[in-house]
This record gives structure tokens, sequence and C-alpha cells, in this order.
């Protein structure tokens, strides 16, 4: 037995871990345990990917086939995004889709079916999945695409790791010609700034914001927004970056109100007015909390819980200004707010994103918190939108149910492959999927 938790510390089980890398043996492990759930880089916010016995599937890393031609990669499920980096940047790839770390599995990346600054462009992660292999509870491995075993493909690009373990994945990658991104920030002065500027950029294939969740009155809302594309300098040279370390938990009482509006108003007021732009490599762009090792001992022993919730664009702006309101008002900070634009939501029966506007939040863990949280629920459900179930650890089942219509489709899926008795998380059972 060994302490297992999430990347947000909380919450925390004892469980039984077991690293297995041969097909076989998970096979022979399936079938005498009574209920387990895939576990890969330990980088899920919440409780998805905890149980009593988890599988770690991390050693199942094996690239097996790389088509230039084509940029389709065929690779074991518990292979990292940084490892496919480091193979394909240099040779003129990179992911058509990609969250903001690349320190999660493949497999990982499919059971939550991610998505990044292109959703609005690209879709998410299932979008460039050829096809996958997954294994089911009774030992068999089916092959699952958009045309074969459609229904399993559904299930289980979203299905946070329910439907079985997937094996690997034949994945498309893009074409670039540089590691390089042009980015031009739009410095916004209130949240109508920001909604104006999202739309007249739309066209850009990456997009992302962070905003300033404690500011209020006419500054409410105002943020820092960043778009961008790779160029085509041609240079491909990658070298990952040298990392810092965050070698202790932070004493809680270091995150305050106080400390994070002046780590807001710094971060905003370093920017200047107007339109920046700057060339950027693809890592300070798309993943620059990769550079600090254990950034998550920020928030201390007790852990975070990162909020993120999607609503429709028809009630975007009304729901975000009630939201951001109501953090206000609580001094319940987060100096990690990332608001993004989305694209159509696809077929997949869990995936997260509809189209619309998302917002992501860190908030250390302390009294009063959960009663916040239940209060921005309400506003989300009620506007229509939902909760990101690969960062949730705590929504009540009522609230998940409201904002996923095919849960039902989803349900009657695992008890038809008796996945139910197989597969489980603590979320699965918190939420009675």
């Amino acid at each position: 037995m060994s302490n297992t938790k999430s990347w947000g510390n909380y919450p925390k089980v004892n469980a039984k871990t077991v690293i297995i890398s041969e097909t076989h043996r998970l096979k022979s492990f399936i079938k005498k345990e009574e209920e387990i759930i895939a576990y890969g880089n330990g980088r899920s916010y919440g409780d998805s990917a905890i149980n009593d016995t988890i599988v770690c599937i991390k050693p199942k890393n094996y690239f097996l086939n790389f088509d230039d031609d084509l940029g389709l990669l065929h690779i074991q499920a518990g292979a990292l995004l940084t490892e496919i980096l480091e193979f394909s940047v240099p040779r003129g790839w990179f992911l058509k889709v990609t969250p903001g770390t690349k320190l999660i599995t493949v497999g990982g990346a499919i059971a939550s079916d991610v998505h990044g600054k292109n959703h609005h462009i690209e879709g998410c992660f299932s979008e460039c999945v050829a096809m996958l292999n997954l294994l089911l509870p009774s030992g068999e491995i089916v092959s699952c695409s958009k045309t074969e075993n459609i229904e399993l493909f559904r299930a289980t690009c979203g299905g946070m790791g329910l439907t079985g373990i997937i094996l690997d994945a034949k994945i498309y990658l893009k074409k670039i010609e540089s590691r390089f991104i042009k980015q031009k920030t739009i410095k916004t002065k209130n949240l109508k700034e920001t909604f104006e500027a999202f739309e007249k950029y739309k066209n850009k294939p990456y997009s992302v914001a962070w905003i300033d969740c404690l500011a209020k009155n006419d500054k409410m809302g105002r943020s820092l927004l960043m778009v961008g594309d790779f160029t085509n300098d041609g240079r491909l040279d990658f070298i990952p970056k040298k990392k810092v370390n965050v070698p202790f938990f932070f004493p809680s009482f270091i995150l305050n109100t106080l400390s994070v509006k002046i780590f807001n108003t710094f971060y905003y007021m370093k920017v200047k007015d107007g339109i920046t732009e700057k060339l950027v490599d693809f890592e300070t762009f798309f993943y620059p909390l990769d550079s600090i090792n254990n950034w998550n001992r920020i928030y201390g022993r007790n852990g975070f819980i990162q909020y993120q919730f999607i609503l429709p664009k028809r009630n975007s702006y009304e729901g975000l200004e009630e939201i951001l309101k109501s953090i206000a008002s609580s001094g319940k900070g987060s100096f990690l707010s990332v608001l993004k634009l989305y694209g159509k939501e696809n077929g997949n029966f869990l995936s997260f994103p509809i189209e619309g506007y998302s917002l992501a939040l860190d908030f250390k863990i302390e009294k009063g918190l959960f009663e916040l949280l239940n209060k921005l629920d309400e506003i989300v459900v009620n506007r229509g939108g939902r909760i990101y179930l690969a960062k949730d650890a705590r929504v009540a089942k009522d609230t998940f149910e409201k904002g996923y219509p095919k849960i039902e489709i989803f349900r009657n899926i695992r008890k038809k492959y008796k996945m139910n008795e197989k597969f489980n998380s603590i979320q699965s059972k918190r939420l009675g999927i």
C-alpha cells in the first residue's frame, strides 16, 4: 500500500499500486482484481485516477511506428507528451492538440479528451486519434475509432478511464517549420474588452487569456489575451529547458487574498497597454508551468482545487460576470486564472468542451472554499454549463448530471460491457458513473 494523491494533493488515499507494462500480465491482473483504475503520470487534479487499487501504465511507453509522410504516430499509452515532442519537433512535427502541460500520458490525454489553446480551431485530442486499442474487463482487446467500434471510441475518449485500459493509439501530428511562436499580447481593461478581443482574434490558431479574478467594478475581468501561431524560420532544434524546483510545501498562510492581489496587479502591470509582440519558444507559450518542478506545493500540504467550468457562448458574458463578482466578494482569489474560447461540441459522451468560454481557477483548500464552489456550481448549471471531470474532486452528482446530458448513454455502455464492475475511481463512485 502507498499514499496516492492527485496533482492537487486532494484527496489522499492508501492504494495498492501495481506497475505493469506487459499486456498479458495486465489481462491476468484485471481478471483477478475486483476493482481497478488506470493511472498515468499523476497529473489529474482531482480523483478521476484514484481508487483502492491502481494500475500504473506509464512504463508502457514504446514508440511503435511513425509515418513521416502522414505525421501518423503509433505509440503506447504510457508515453508522455514530452517524449513525443522530443522525438517529433526536430523532425518538424508537433501535437495537433495539447493541454497546458506536456507531462501527461497519451492514455490520460485520450481518457480526459484534453483540449488546448486551439479548441476553437482543432477541437479536442480525440480529433487527432486515428484509432486506439482498448483492453476490456473480459480481457478482450478491441480496436476503436470513428469508423470501428464507434460506441466504444465515443465512450473512451473523455470517459475518464472507465471503459477499460487504453493500450496504444495512432495519433496524427501537425507539420511545423519552427519551434517558435509569434505571440501577440492584448491588454484589456475589463471583461467587455476581453470578450471583444477574443472575438477579434478568433481566427488565430492559438488563444488564451490570463484574467484577474479579484479585480472589481470597472476593472472586473481585465485580462492579458495571448494569441499566436508557429513561425517559419526553420529553427527546429529542441533542447528541453532547465527547471527550477519547489523543494517543500509552502506554509498555507503565504497564499492569501493580499498576496494574490499583489501578484495579480504586478502580473497585469508588467505588460504595456495596448498590444505587444514577441517571439517565444513553444515551451514558454504552451507549457509555462512545466518549467517549475512540484509547483503544486505552493498551495500547501492541504492541497488545492482546480475549478474549471464552461458556459455556452450565449450565456458566457453574463455568467462570467456573475462568477467573477462572487469570487471577488469572497476574497478567495486565484493567480492561475485561465480563460479560453471553445469551438463546437464533439460527439463523445463525456467530453467537456461546448461552444463557449471556459474559466479555470486554482484555489487552495481552506475554510469556506467548498461553500464558494457550491455557489459557483449553481451559477454554472443555471447558465447551461458544466464542470471538467479531469479537474474535479468535489462536485455533487446532480450538478454533474445536469451538465452532461449523455450520461445515461455512457452508463448503459458501462453496464453492457460490465465495465462498471471492474473499472472505477473515487470520482466515478461519487458521481454514480
